[in-house]
C-alpha cells in the first residue's frame, strides 16, 4: 500500500502526526486508524466474495484486478493469448530500425537533394522553366523599415 513513500516523507508524516494530536493521543489515534483499516478491508473481502457467488460457477477464475485497463490490456495483448495475430506485429516492428531508416533517408536526402538541386537548377535553366521552390533554403530577411505581409485570415 504504502511502497512509494520514502523514508524522508515517513519521517514527515510522523512529526506530522506527533506535532497534530500531540504524543499522549497519537497511540489511540493509530489503534483507530489500524482498526478501520481492518474493517474496511473484511467489508471489501466479504462484497468481493459475495460478487463470485452471485455471478456463479462460470467466473470461478474472475480477479477484480482484471477490471483494471492496465492489467486487462496486459493479460488480453501481451500474454500468450494470440488469437488476433499480435505477436507477429509486435515482433515486426522495430522502432529503432523504423527511426534509422528516417533518419538515414533525412541524412541521405540532404545530401542527395544538394546535389539533385544543382542539377535540377542547371536544368531549369537551360530549358527555361521555372524551378520548383527550395523549402529547405531559409527566407531572404526583411529589411527594417519593411512591414511583413498582413494576411487578414489570420486576424
Amino acid at each position: 500500500m504504502f511502497n512509494d513513500i520514502g523514508a524522508l516523507e515517513l519521517l514527515t508524516l510522523v512529526v506530522l502526526a506527533v506535532l497534530v494530536f500531540g504524543p499522549e493521543k497519537l497511540p489511540k489515534v493509530i489503534q483507530d486508524v489500524t482498526r478501520t483499516i481492518r474493517k474496511i478491508r473484511e467489508f471489501s473481502d466479504s462484497a468481493k466474495e459475495d460478487i463470485r457467488s452471485e455471478l456463479g460457477p462460470q467466473f470461478k477464475d474472475f480477479e477484480f484486478e482484471d477490471l483494471n485497463p492496465k492489467t486487462f490490456v496486459r493479460k488480453q495483448l501481451m500474454d500468450g493469448n494470440d488469437e488476433l495475430g499480435l505477436k507477429e506485429i509486435r515482433e515486426s516492428f522495430d522502432l529503432r530500425k523504423e527511426m534509422a531508416e528516417v533518419t538515414d533517408a533525412v541524412n541521405g536526402s540532404e545530401s542527395a537533394s544538394s546535389a539533385g538541386r544543382a542539377a535540377a537548377s542547371g536544368a531549369a535553366a537551360a530549358t527555361g522553366a521555372a524551378a520548383a521552390p527550395d523549402l529547405l533554403k531559409k527566407p531572404a530577411q526583411p529589411a527594417k523599415d519593411e512591414r511583413p505581409p498582413f494576411d487578414a485570415d489570420a486576424t
